[in-house]
């Protein structure tokens, strides 16, 4: 594309659908936290968020800015968790019926709040193939619209609110440390960055386990990812068209953080912030904590956004 398909402007046309119905998560911050990593952190907390995680935010964008035509043959999407359970909230807000496919072996916290909020859930072998086939099936068979989880320009804008809201609580911020897995929150995170702040350096993390963002920067072309092996459930897919264009013009540098650092990262974070983050999350805190951002003098200023909350209790990894 010679331009990206998403601008700043349109993170400000979503806002004003975000604000009516998201909450306007906090800024946390911890002086011992602050003392491991070298730096002042201020973590923008969506873990209390809407339905526990961001994706709220791209999901009510896409739902609320539907046809009434649209509205009234539903939504589908695939979704291993997050923006499933977000998609079905924002759904239910619209007064519209939410189609879920989920892999079978998706955690049973996800697909019972996908339940609880109404989502008609179609479970399907854990392949994208599977995942993809299942959910045009019931596209066509409902007429329903596909809203996927960050390949979509409304879904884009919706993200990067919460990069704009962090922006307008905090200011001079070095640098802001964002997760990365298909990119939405990512490319949504650059745009506000960029008109915002434009000298904040913006990074990527990633699980050692799942690098295609790493090793597409670093080549310069989009690498897709041909298989993932991380504990980060979040962080387990491929950047898409929309949004590797804008993360390729705008991050400066990915992080790695190995699925060890993650458990011990994990369980530093509960203990010190009596706060249960998810697994994604903790790369991008993983990547602020073991100082893994290059050329970041001591004392900077780091964003660092907490993605989300939804964690299952009875399969913690420590």
């Amino acid at each position: 594309m010679p331009k990206t398909a998403v601008s700043f402007e349109d993170v400000q046309s979503a806002h004003e659908v975000v604000a009516k119905f998201a909450h306007r998560t906090p800024i946390w911050t911890c002086e011992t936290l602050d003392r491991i990593s070298g730096m002042q952190l201020f973590f923008k907390c969506e873990n209390f968020q809407k339905s526990g995680a961001f994706k709220f935010r791209g999901a009510i964008t896409a739902v609320s800015r539907l046809s009434d035509a649209e509205k009234q043959n539903g939504v589908v999407t695939h979704s291993s968790g997050n923006h499933a359970a977000a998609l079905t909230r924002a759904a239910a807000i619209n007064g519209v019926e939410a189609h879920i496919v989920m892999p079978e072996n998706s955690s049973k916290i996800k697909i019972a709040a996908v339940e609880e909020y109404g989502g008609r859930v179609t479970l399907c072998k854990p392949t994208l193939e599977s995942r993809e086939s299942t959910a045009e099936l019931v596209r066509q068979k409902t007429g329903a619209t596909l809203i996927p989880p960050f390949n979509h320009p409304d879904v884009i804008a919706g993200q990067g609110t919460c990069a704009k809201e962090l922006f307008e609580d905090v200011e001079s911020l070095d640098a802001i440390v964002v997760p990365i897995g298909g990119g939405g929150l990512m490319s949504g995170s650059c745009l506000a960055a960029a008109a915002m702040s434009p000298s904040t350096r913006i990074i990527g993390a990633e699980p050692a386990g799942a690098d295609d963002a790493y090793q597409s920067l670093a080549a310069g072309r989009m690498i897709p990812l041909e298989r993932a092996n991380t504990i980060a459930d979040g962080l387990r897919t491929s950047l898409g068209d929309m949004t590797w264009p804008i993360i390729q013009k705008h991050v400066e540098q990915i992080a790695l953080v190995s699925d060890e650092e993650i458990v011990e990262v994990m369980k530093t974070f509960f203990e010190r912030s009596k706060l249960l983050i998810e697994t994604s999350c903790c790369v991008a805190v993983g990547a602020a904590l073991l100082r893994k951002i290059e050329n970041l003098s001591q004392g900077s200023r780091v964003g660092v956004i907490i993605t989300g909350g939804n964690v299952d209790l009875a399969a913690l990894p420590f």
